[in-house]
C-alpha cells in the first residue's frame, strides 16, 4: 500500500526542463509560461487533475470552477505575485516579471475561467513532446474514458497496448483513480521522465538510464550493506517518504525535485550539510522550513521514525554532527 503524505509540490520548473522558449520574447505568450510553469499543479486544462493535487492539502484551485465574476485576471495577477499563504501557492514576483504574470493571468482567465477551454498544446516538440499522436492509444485512459479497472479480457489488443503504455509512462502526470474508487491515486512515485534532448545509446550501454533522462538516474537507491536496524527504518521511511522530493540518492536532482522552488536540499553536499547537527535536522523535518516547499512532518510520522531518517541521512548521505544547535532559525 502507498505511503500517503503531506508533499507540498509546486511552483516552477527549473531551466533543465523544456525549452524556456517565452523568456526571449518581447510580448510573452501567457499559454507557453503556463504550460511551462503551471500544469504540473493545475492541469493542461486548468481543472486541477494531476498527481500533485493527490498530494497537496488543500489541493490546486480549479480555474474551471470559478465564475469569472469571481475570478477576474487581475486577481489571478494578484495570486501570482503575492502567492497563497497556507497553500503550495507561492509568490511568482521573483520567477517571473510583470508582463509575464500579466500574460499568464489573462491566458488562465480567458482559456479556462471564461472558456473551460480544454488546453491540447502542452504536449508540443517545443516542450519536448514530437509526434506526441503516436501515443493514441493511452489517451483513453488518460482523459477516463477507459477506467483503470476496466476487466483486461475487455480490451481490445490496441486497447491493452494503450493500458500498459499509461501505466509505463502517463500515469505520471495523469494519474487517476478507478471507476469504484475514482480519487485514489495509484502511486506517489514518478515513472516517467522527459528526455530533454537525452536519448539512450545505440547499442544499448549500462548508463542507458542515465543517458536516456537528467532525472531517472536520481531514482536509484544507493545500495549500503551493514545498516543498523535504525538505519534500514530509516531507509524505509526516506524511500517512501522524502525520496519522492530529495530523490532516492537524496540529491533532490530527481523529476519532482526538479520542480520544486526553491529545489530540495541536496542532502550529499558538502557545502549545505557540513556542520549540520542532528539536532536541526530533525527539527526542520519534523517542524518544516518557511518559505520552502518542505512540510513539517510531525503530523505525519513519529519522533522515533524521524530519528531512524536522521540515522539513516547520517549514514548513507552525509554525517550529521552531534554538536548542540543554535537557538535560532532552522533556516540558517
Amino acid at each position: 500500500m502507498r505511503v500517503r503524505f503531506l508533499a507540498v509540490l509546486a511552483f516552477a520548473l527549473i531551466e533543465a526542463g523544456p525549452i524556456n522558449a517565452f523568456a526571449a520574447s518581447p510580448e510573452p505568450d501567457g499559454r507557453a509560461i503556463y504550460n511551462f510553469r503551471c500544469y504540473f499543479c493545475h492541469g493542461y486544462s486548468g481543472n486541477a487533475k494531476t498527481v500533485a493535487s493527490s498530494f497537496l492539502i488543500p489541493p490546486p484551485a480549479d480555474f474551471t470552477r470559478a465564475a469569472t465574476s469571481d475570478l477576474p485576471a487581475a486577481k489571478i495577477e494578484e495570486t501570482l505575485r503575492r502567492g497563497r499563504p497556507g497553500t503550495a501557492m507561492q509568490s511568482f514576483a521573483s520567477i517571473l516579471n510583470k508582463a509575464e504574470i500579466k500574460a499568464v493571468a489573462g491566458f488562465v482567465h480567458d482559456e479556462f475561467v471564461v472558456r473551460k477551454a480544454v488546453n491540447t498544446r502542452y504536449h508540443t516538440p517545443e516542450n519536448g513532446w514530437p509526434d506526441h499522436q503516436r501515443h493514441a492509444a493511452a489517451f483513453p485512459f488518460a482523459t477516463g474514458e477507459i477506467s483503470l479497472d476496466q476487466p483486461w479480457d475487455s480490451l481490445s489488443p490496441e486497447q491493452m497496448r494503450g493500458r500498459r503504455l499509461f501505466m509505463e509512462t502517463c500515469i505520471t502526470c495523469h494519474d487517476r483513480g478507478t471507476k469504484d474508487k475514482p480519487d485514489i491515486a495509484w502511486d506517489s512515485r514518478p515513472v516517467s521522465f522527459p528526455r530533454n534532448n537525452f536519448s539512450f545509446t545505440t547499442p544499448p550501454k549500462a548508463d542507458a538510464l542515465a543517458s536516456a533522462s537528467p532525472y531517472a538516474m536520481h531514482d536509484v537507491r544507493p545500495p549500503t550493506k551493514g545498516l543498523s536496524r535504525s538505519e534500514r527504518r530509516g531507509e524505509r521511511l526516506f524511500q517512501a517518504n522524502c525520496a519522492f522530493c530529495h530523490a532516492a540518492d537524496g540529491t533532490g536532482k530527481n523529476w519532482i525535485g526538479s520542480f520544486l522552488e526553491p529545489h530540495p536540499r541536496n542532502l550529499r553536499d558538502p557545502a549545505i550539510m557540513t556542520g549540520m547537527s542532528r539536532e536541526r535536522f530533525i527539527r526542520a523535518v519534523g517542524e518544516g522550513l518557511e518559505n520552502t516547499s518542505m512540510p513539517a512532518w510531525k503530523h505525519v510520522l513519529k519522533p522515533g521514525e524521524i530519528s531512524d531518517i536522521a540515522d539513516y541521512v547520517s549514514r548513507v548521505f552525509h554525517p550529521l554532527s552531534n554538536r548542540q544547535a543554535k537557538a535560532v532559525s532552522i533556516r540558517d
